[in-house]
């Protein structure tokens, strides 16, 4: 297991128990997990974390453009954006043949 796994799995271990997310501790959980992290990159993690709220970032997924749709009608939402993103490439490749004078089968 890579470092920055350990010390990702520690930092979700740490914000589930409700724990600080501090150097020591994502040491203290690497260690006992037996990876080998160097001071630094705890220290360097636990900064970058320090104003993250870690179960916010779990459980808060959004979809792009439905971001702002209710979680029932989120997957409706995407599906028509997606439809109609499709629709615009679509439109976007035919007026790209119209503009050159000629089509594909002329």
């Amino acid at each position: 297991m890579s470092f920055e796994s350990a010390l990702s799995y520690a930092a979700l271990i740490l914000a589930d128990s409700e724990v600080e997310i501090s150097a020591e501790n994502l040491l203290a959980l690497t260690k006992a997990a037996n990876v080998e992290v160097e001071k630094i990159y705890a220290d360097l993690f636990a900064k970058a974390l320090e104003t993250q709220d870690v179960k916010a970032l779990l459980t808060n997924f959004s979809a792009g453009a439905a971001g702002a749709a209710p979680a029932a009608g989120a997957s409706a939402a995407a599906g028509s954006a997606e439809a109609a993103a499709e629709e615009v490439v679509e439109e976007a490749k035919e007026e790209s043949d119209d503009d050159m004078g000629f089509g594909l089968f002329d």
